[in-house]
């Protein structure tokens, strides 16, 4: 059997691949025409399929993505073709997970106003006067400063998507003692009994009851702007909208208009619906924004995690045992 790979792997991954299924002849091809050629009679292809590849293809029966989103990778021949489709889903759950509750945390806090003041050394805590009640004689009061920051364990934290990514931001919140409840299109059975899952009719009481509603869903035709004015006007008033998923889930324009009516306290978005975003965007200079450059998956931990997904598949492939992380090529994940 022939596996080829397009664009071409350094010699360190090649001579894993190598090594991990001595019976398949790896063909590293250097150049689109050389691919063209070579997987006419081949049986697995890892890399960027295109329609000219695969219409050269005759024997292709496994495709590996590079990467876990599908919705500039697939196309309408390779979503009819009979050969299976894997991606690289799961690499970036924890780190993903974690981002998220960065962005949490300063809302939380306040820390993304406190660091916009810093800059100024400007000394003025947020929600009114630095007025401490006085714990020595007597019951303190609740102040401003103290409505102004959040305590975790009496927040609800709002998850859209409960796969992978999803799943280690639910169990974060756990973590946090925050109520967590979760919409999934396919899943069942919660990762965590504590997590309240339901399926995606239940996303208009998610948005009602969340403080913080973290979109972790893959672009799919169904995601595709789903976050709208309409959605936005369900949410939760003085809640903040998280979007770590893929930016054409969430109209920005619309998004915007929730900010600046005060109905949304503040978003975090490393995702969006066009990206470098301008920077006449009026984004860059809302205060109440968090905003990173696609950035959120980024950790020394994902390369190897990535050569171990591709390193398990070839020789799962190899033996004709049952391939790992098999996706629905028709639904994009």
């Amino acid at each position: 059997m022939k596996f080829v790979l397009f664009p071409p792997v350094e010699p360190d991954r090649l001579a894993a691949l190598r090594q991990a299924a001595p019976s398949l002849a790896i063909v590293n091809c250097e150049s689109a025409a050389q691919a063209q050629t070579e997987i006419a009679d081949a049986s697995a292809f890892f890399g960027k399929i295109t329609p000219a590849l695969l219409a050269a293809s005759t024997r292709l029966r496994w495709v590996q993505s590079p990467t876990a989103s599908l919705e500039h990778y697939v196309f309408p021949a390779l979503i009819d073709h009979p050969c299976s489709l894997t991606n690289m889903r799961g690499l970036f759950s924890d780190v993903i997970a974690d981002h998220v509750f960065g962005y949490i945390l300063c809302f939380a806090r306040n820390l993304h106003l406190y660091i916009r003041q810093q800059i100024h050394a400007e000394w003025k805590p947020i929600g009114g006067e630095d007025e401490r009640p006085d714990f020595t004689t007597g019951p303190g009061t609740i102040n401003g400063l103290d409505f102004a920051h959040k305590h975790m364990a009496d927040c609800t934290l709002g998850v859209v998507g409960c796969g992978e990514i999803g799943s280690e931001i639910a169990r974060r919140g756990l973590a946090f003692s925050m109520r967590v409840i979760a919409v999934d299109p396919v899943r069942t059975a919660p990762p965590d009994t504590r997590i309240e899952l339901s399926p995606m009719s239940g996303l208009d009481r998610l948005l009602a009851e969340s403080d913080f509603t973290v979109i972790a869903a893959p672009h799919t035709p169904e995601t595709e702007r789903m976050f709208d004015r309409e959605k936005f006007s369900k949410m939760r008033a003085g809640s903040y909208l998280i979007n770590i998923g893929r930016g054409a889930i969430v109209v920005l324009d619309d998004l915007v208009a929730a900010l600046e009516s005060g109905h949304l306290a503040g978003a975090a978005l490393d995702v969006f619906e066009l990206e470098p975003l301008p920077a006449t965007h009026k984004l860059w200079q809302m205060p109440n924004a968090i905003l990173t450059p696609h950035i959120a998956g980024y950790s020394p931990r994902i390369a190897a995690r990535h050569l171990g997904v591709l390193l398990e598949n070839t020789k799962r492939f190899a033996n004709g045992e049952p391939l790992v992380n098999a996706v629905n090529k028709a639904a994009w994940f």
